[in-house]
């Protein structure tokens, strides 16, 4: 991965953690790391617990941000997200799957687009 998008993630991640507590989102955690991946921020939402994945991109040119959420990134966050819960023995809590999308411009301004409930967990995970 080159250095730009190194550093465009970190620079994403770091406004998109600003915008979610603007949002009302309480910040747990940030780029957490399990066997299975990494989840991006793990924060609280009144009462639900939310992994949120952030996606950015500098143009539409290869499709928007959130596009690159699919089945088998979903799939490792689930995974991440479980070994996070039995962890820290979060069995009977409230939780969801968001994605934050970030798109900078060429002024460096930044668009963001917050997905609730992006995904599901599937019902054939095991732990």
């Amino acid at each position: 991965m080159s250095r730009y998008k190194i550093d465009l993630g970190k620079s994403s991640e770091s406004m998109a953690a600003g915008y979610l507590e603007k949002n009302g989102y309480k910040i747990l955690e940030c780029n957490y790391k399990s066997r299975f991946g990494e989840i991006d921020i793990i924060a609280t939402d009144k009462r639900t617990m939310c992994f949120v994945e952030v996606k950015s991109r500098s143009s539409c040119g290869h499709g928007l941000p959130k596009e690159a959420v699919d089945r088998h990134k979903q799939h490792k966050i689930s995974q991440s997200a479980l070994s996070y819960i039995k962890e820290r023995q979060l069995m009977n809590q409230s939780c969801r799957f968001d994605v934050l999308s970030v798109l900078k411009d060429t002024n460096k301004q930044s668009q963001f687009e917050l997905i609730k409930n992006a995904f599901e967990l599937e019902c054939n995970y095991s732990y």
